[in-house]
């Protein structure tokens, strides 16, 4: 029981990374705008390393990991927000979806850790932590990159 709790919660984890990857390709498909295309491979590229991991993590206590997005609910809202504003060439407002994106899957984090922690092992809260702070570095990013779109506009 205990394993597949952990199981699930970690599941979670890769499912908002499967949807953060899928957002980040479909954006790198809608810009060319040079900073957005190395800022949106980088995310995407760090939620693939954390899929990864979580993976091998899961495959190591008897799960299988799975291999889907939820692309239903905000996440989905986010990237059509984001292609309707490249469509537009609109950089505050593709740099405010991408933060509430990174928001998104900050919180997710946050839940799993909060909800789980009984059932998480030592080096598996290691793990989501530091992903958790790779995230909010990308959210910062985001967030940085957005107020000096703001300040050059």
């Amino acid at each position: 029981m205990e394993n597949e709790q952990t199981i699930d919660a970690l599941n979670k984890l890769v499912q908002i990374n499967n949807e953060r990857i899928e957002g980040y390709h479909t954006a790198l498909q809608e810009t060319e705008e040079g900073d957005l295309r190395k800022m949106f491979t980088l995310f995407a590229q760090t939620s693939e390393k954390n899929v990864v991991d979580l993976s091998s993590e899961i495959r190591r206590i008897g799960g299988v990991p799975t291999d889907r997005t939820k692309i239903s609910g905000t996440f989905f809202r986010v990237w059509m927000d984001v292609k309707a504003a490249l469509t537009g060439k609109n950089r505050k407002f593709i740099l405010d979806s991408c933060e509430y994106g990174e928001d998104t899957a900050i919180e997710t984090y946050e839940t799993v850790l909060k909800d789980n922690s009984p059932n998480l092992s030592q080096i598996q809260q290691t793990m989501i932590k530091s992903q958790l702070a790779l995230l909010r570095a990308d959210h910062n990013s985001v967030k940085s990159m957005r107020d000096s779109s703001k300040v050059n506009h």
